[in-house]
């Protein structure tokens, strides 16, 4: 089905009519039905997003994909909107079968693999406890038998250790390495890959010691509460080549023993894209897909601000990255660096025309100046977080901004977070916010991820001025 329904663009133009097309599965739209050679717009999944009909209004309908997507959008009468709603549901109901299949076979291979992951946190601890065992035997100067049976012990426990991480690496590309960013529609975010937990291993010299004598206690068993007990029965089921019933419960004892030494995980370092992995090439180009997914990645930010009230915010700055992956879906190869895509622009004299991918992505850049102001204030210590927003927001948006927006940022920012609330909404486990030392975590993260982020903003900077690109237009 095609045809023309207004859309909600944003404060300042309103509703505007589009030319929108649904077709297998995904609906599209354009500035007009003439100009639908040039390119969709925007487009929507509607497998994956709600179809909402408006309380009052006869011929408004609303699709969500929450926390992501929003299409606000009227039909000229309410019978043109009864043809969209039929056309959209019909669409909807063929495709959520198919859906729900891959959902649950996403969830089970994703339990699969935290549980490899736990059993390779075990494996790690029986290596380290292990080796150390061999530095022992050698500094004490026991026989050479002992150390054979110590080396087959290593050698098992590696061959177990190998195994149990083939599994875990096919059970990840067999749920994450989908042709699910094939099939995406034009212009919506890619599919971020699910980070496995982390594993950090902070042995004391003290733990790495198991004895094995009959009836003995090593200091380990003590100072954990028995897990080195587990540990030394998982140790013999390994060198027999044998895996207990119990093995599913183990790794967890394993893991909770090993949470105080850990640093908290935060939303900054448990993300799937950041500023601070992007490796700039020889010429400070900024790779396009990197710098794109690292900037799909810190919009949850916005929601943690206020999913409502920054939701035009949010509208705007993810419409800019739309419009940039647009332009790198053109021609992935020909644009690597978003250098090159502004210097194409330029030779083809569309820099500075509007909605060019030259003109999004310096609107992105002033939205992530924003974003990096404020967690800039936020590290340095402002517990106010309706002042940190008020201060990045007179540094950098605010000369952009007409009357009319900056009320809209008025109101936003009075609805701001307290700072508990806010730094509660960036932990990955419900009540790390609560221990001694997730502050230090939290200005940790940051403090790795804010520089890389200030530099390629920089060098953004660098570029704009050097051809004469910023622009002192008010919105």
């Amino acid at each position: 089905m095609e045809g023309v329904l207004y859309k909600w663009t944003n404060y300042i133009s309103g509703w505007q009519p589009r030319w929108f097309v649904l077709d297998g599965g995904t609906l599209s739209y354009y500035d007009s039905q003439e100009d639908a050679w040039k390119g969709c717009k925007g487009s929507i999944k509607i497998s994956v997003c709600e179809i909402q009909v408006h309380s009052s209004d006869s011929t408004r309908v609303d699709l969500t994909i929450p926390g992501e997507q929003y299409f606000y959008l009227k039909a000229i009468n309410a019978a043109e909107r009864q043809k969209w709603l039929v056309a959209l549901g019909t669409a909807k109901a063929c495709l959520t079968d198919n859906r729900t299949k891959r959902e649950k076979e996403l969830q089970e291979n994703t339990e699969a693999l935290k549980t490899k992951m736990s059993e390779l946190r075990l494996y790690c601890d029986l290596l380290l406890q292990q080796v150390n065992k061999i530095k022992e035997s050698d500094e004490l100067g026991e026989t050479t038998e002992t150390g054979i049976d110590t080396g087959n012990l290593v050698r098992s426990t590696c061959t177990t250790f190998l195994k149990t991480l083939e599994e875990c690496m096919q059970i990840a590309n067999r749920t994450f390495n989908t042709d699910t960013t094939t099939h995406s529609p034009p212009g919506t975010p890619p599919v971020a890959a699910i980070k496995p937990q982390k594993v950090h291993f902070s042995p004391q010299p003290s733990d790495l010691s198991v004895q094995h004598q009959a009836g003995a206690t090593s200091p380990a068993t003590k100072s954990r509460g028995g897990n080195a007990v587990q540990l030394e029965h998982r140790e013999r089921e390994v060198l027999d080549g044998e895996e207990s019933d119990e093995g599913d419960e183990t790794p967890m004892d394993s893991a909770e023993s090993d949470s105080d030494t850990e640093q908290v995980e935060t939303f900054f370092s448990t993300m799937s894209h950041r500023f601070s992995d992007i490796r700039l090439d020889d010429d400070n180009g900024i790779p396009s897909q990197e710098f794109l997914d690292s900037c799909y990645a810190i919009v949850p930010v916005l929601d943690k601000l206020g999913s409502t009230v920054f939701a035009p915010v949010k509208m705007d700055f993810v419409g800019n990255i739309k419009k940039i992956q647009q332009k790198l879906m053109s021609d992935p190869d020909g644009f690597p660096t978003l250098q090159s895509i502004v210097l194409h622009e330029l030779g083809a004299n569309v820099a500075q025309v509007r909605n060019s991918a030259t003109e999004a992505l310096l609107w992105l850049k002033r939205g992530l100046k924003f974003l990096q102001e404020f967690l800039s204030e936020v590290n340095a210590g402002e517990q106010d977080i309706q002042a940190a927003l008020n201060n990045a927001y007179g540094k950098t948006l605010r000369q952009y901004h007409g009357w009319v927006v900056r009320g809209v940022f008025a109101l936003a920012l009075r609805a701001a977070p307290s700072y508990r609330s806010f730094t509660a909404a960036l932990v990955t486990s419900e009540g790390d916010d609560l221990r001694s030392d997730f502050t230090s975590s939290m200005h940790k993260d940051l403090g790795v991820y804010l520089p890389a982020m200030e530099r390629q903003l920089t060098i953004l900077d660098e570029l704009y001025e050097e051809y004469n690109l910023e622009s002192d237009e008010v919105v």
